[in-house]
């Protein structure tokens, strides 16, 4: 029985562990995911690259949503191997400088760290004071947690079984490295699986011998999550990771057996045992960028000789298989028809955030070619739209219930809306780009950093869009509707700034003021076609009334 009670509440800790991990990343990405996305293909030198992907790491507490990042911008063509390469590889040293920031005593800081973080996410309605609070929250049930699983492990530190698995694994190095694999992969978070050994280890519960391999194998499991997140990738996303998992793997292998059998795993005890743990996780990850950062541009060839990018020939083979995700032989099952006209309406999100990718470069370069891409993908977008309406006037009517059609027209409305937001970027802001370029005209510094920051939002918005219409989840769907009203007060703030520069006389704010004023419409629009497809989830789910009209007339009886 004690041990029943024992695997519960280990597996209880473990999951609080995990989600208030993810509960901290998740606030922080909402809040400036897309400015770190524009930070990390921004980087020139391995030192700088390797300098953010560490803060990066520290910031998110996860070097694998670094490893996802880097992955996606390389298969965007926007970051080289060698740049990626020392972003993970400084992320995985900012990983377990987390830990050793979360493992310091500070069980007095929870009560407050819950009362504000719990007031920001309840009372405040602005965007970033709700994730912050989200932030604090889940920085307080990390420390609560580790608690937790101290308290779980009290009761059999003293039993039979605990000290006989213990000193297995202390005898059989090899065995405990696995563990540690397995364990970092299976919890898909190194911070979570590694906060776990040195709590062990500060209690007595398994002897420091056995948590240098669980560690170090860890590191070699957190290494696997990227590769396994990032499967469906092509070629060039998944080589960095693939790269990481090989010099990391090798690295850690070589150390456990250095450790084991050149000398006695104590000497490195500097100090109490989980900190000294603690002190070889992060020289472990500092001795490895320090090895490998200068060969980070050399191991670009061979590399990419292991791992060779498509050709022409297999990169048609790759788009035939993402055409069309349009699948006319089940029109007569709604549930599979309504399937698969989600998986072609996020092929056809994809596609405009592929265009909207370009709006930076067109208004920095203004080179024809990015013009005239827009143009051709805005017509691919135009394509998928006209399979749409082809599909949905397919489909057999009586074949389908009254909550079937409204399903169906609700996407149908949300493919126009996309195409128009690619309208919007081919013709509206492709225009108003050419305008500058050709006028020779220059942002203020703070008017292209207020365009740069509602780029970001749109991008993050972009990417919460797609989850909605996969998830159907009705909490994404009202946090995307607060998006967008937070991007309308951004979008009204930075007018009134950019008015206020023209009152001020800023020469350059008056010469842009009509192009910095209409791609702010442009972003807006774009913004909240996109956003549509939240409100038939909350129509559906009462949380949204189909007008204001009779409220604000009751409103105005009551005050009369």
């Amino acid at each position: 029985m004690a041990i029943i009670s024992f695997l519960v509440s280990l597996a209880g800790a473990t999951m609080l562990l995990l989600f208030a991990v993810r509960m901290v990343r998740t606030g922080i990405e909402r809040s400036y995911g897309a400015s770190f996305q524009r930070m990390l293909t921004q980087n020139q030198s391995m030192l700088s690259a390797s300098s953010s992907g560490l803060m990066l790491a520290i910031v998110l507490q996860s070097s694998a949503a670094v490893a996802l990042l880097t992955a996606g911008f390389a298969a965007s063509g926007y970051l080289a191997f060698s740049t990626g390469l020392a972003i993970v590889l400084g992320g995985d040293l900012g990983s377990a400088l987390i830990i050793q920031i979360l493992s310091f005593k500070m069980d007095w800081l929870v009560p407050l760290l819950l009362a504000v973080g719990g007031w920001l996410f309840v009372k405040v309605e602005n965007k970033k004071g709700r994730q912050l609070g989200r932030i604090l929250m889940g920085i307080a049930f990390i420390l609560i947690s580790l608690q937790f699983l101290r308290e779980a492990v009290a009761p059999i530190r003293d039993s039979a079984f605990l000290p006989a698995v213990a000193d297995y694994l202390a005898r059989d190095f090899l065995t405990a490295f696995l563990v540690g694999v397995a364990l970092a992969f299976v919890m898909h978070s190194s911070v979570a699986a590694i906060l776990m050994c040195v709590t062990l280890v500060q209690i007595d519960a398994i002897p420091f011998a056995a948590a240098l391999s669980l560690m170090l194998g860890a590191n070699m499991g957190s290494a696997l999550i990227p590769i396994w997140l990032t499967r469906g990738m092509n070629t060039d996303a998944r080589r960095i990771p693939i790269a990481n998992l090989i010099l990391r793997g090798t690295w850690a292998v070589l150390v456990l057996m250095v450790i084991n059998l050149a000398f006695d795993p104590s000497v490195l005890l500097f100090t109490e045992a989980g900190q000294s743990l603690i002190y070889a996780h992060i020289g472990f990850n500092l001795s490895l960028l320090v090895l490998m950062l200068p060969f980070c541009r050399g191991l670009e060839a061979p590399f990419t000789l292991l791992f060779p990018t498509l050709t022409a020939a297999q990169a048609d083979a790759q788009n035939f298989q993402t055409a069309s995700a349009l699948d006319t032989a089940v029109l007569e099952s709604p549930t599979q028809a309504i399937s698969s006209l989600k998986r072609e309406l996020l092929r056809m999100i994809d596609m405009v955030e592929v265009m909207f990718r370009l709006v930076p470069d067109m208004y920095e370069q203004g080179d024809e070619e990015l013009f005239q891409s827009a143009v051709d993908q805005d017509e691919v977008v135009n394509s998928a739209l006209s399979g749409v309406r082809s599909y949905v006037a397919s489909m057999p009517q009586d074949a389908y219930r009254k909550q079937d059609i409204k399903a169906v027209r609700g996407l149908m409305d949300y493919a126009i809306r996309l195409e128009t937001a690619g309208d919007v970027i081919s013709k509206k802001i492709a225009s108003v780009a050419k305008e500058k370029r050709d006028g020779h005209m220059r942002f203020s510094d703070e008017g292209w950093s207020e365009l740069l920051k509602m780029y970001d939002g749109v991008r993050a918005n972009l990417q919460l869009a797609s989850n909605v219409l996969i998830s159907d989840d009705l909490e994404s769907a009202r946090l995307l509707v607060v998006e967008k009203a937070e991007f309308k007060r951004a979008e009204r703030k930075s007018r009134k700034r950019h008015l206020a520069r023209l009152q001020g006389g800023r020469v350059e704010s008056f010469e842009t003021s009509d192009v910095h004023l209409e791609t702010l419409r442009a972003l807006r629009d774009i913004n909240s076609h996109i956003s549509a497809i939240a409100y038939p989830i909350l129509y559906r789910n009462g949380q949204l009334l189909e007008t204001r009209l009779i409220e604000s007339l009751e409103l105005k009886e009551a005050n009369s």
